[in-house]
Order: structure tokens, then C-alpha cells, then sequence
């Protein structure tokens, strides 16, 4: 139940800034990425960092292509199941 509060609340901030969540952290990644890399010198880190965004925009296409595949499966059966 906790997780569920948790997405929607998470939906509602994507709502409301138009933005997913994991879409702002993606970006913030580049920028910590960019700062260490170049501000600070440490490229290992920076190259670590930039790491981060395509693995957490990959892992959240992963989740919205299940979660669509769940629900059309839903509507299929609810067609399926329909008296011709």
C-alpha cells in the first residue's frame, strides 16, 4: 500500500511540473556528471556519474512498457470475455 501512496505521489509531482520524476533526476545526473568532470577534474567520477542517466531512463521505459502491457492484456480479456 505504501508503494502505491509513493507512485501516485510521484505521478502527481509529473503532473504538476509536466516532467517525470526520473526525467529531472536524469538531467540533474548530467549536470553533477558535467561539474565533476569538469569544474572539479575528476574524471573518473564524472564518467561514473554519467553514467546514471541512461541507466535510470532505461529502467523507467522498462516499467512503463510493462505497465502498458499489463493493462492491454486487462483490455483484451475484458474483450475476450464479451458476449458476441
Amino acid at each position: 500500500m505504501s508503494q502505491q501512496n509513493s507512485r501516485e505521489k510521484a505521478m502527481e509531482v509529473g503532473r504538476r511540473t509536466g516532467r517525470d520524476p526520473i526525467v529531472l533526476a536524469a538531467a540533474g545526473s548530467v549536470l553533477l556528471a558535467w561539474y565533476q568532470y569538469y569544474v572539479r577534474g575528476n574524471k573518473e567520477h564524472g564518467l561514473f556519474i554519467g553514467l546514471w542517466p541512461p541507466t535510470m531512463l532505461a529502467f523507467s521505459n522498462a516499467v512503463h512498457i510493462e505497465e502498458i502491457r499489463e493493462e492491454v492484456g486487462e483490455r483484451m480479456e475484458t474483450l475476450l470475455d464479451r458476449e458476441p
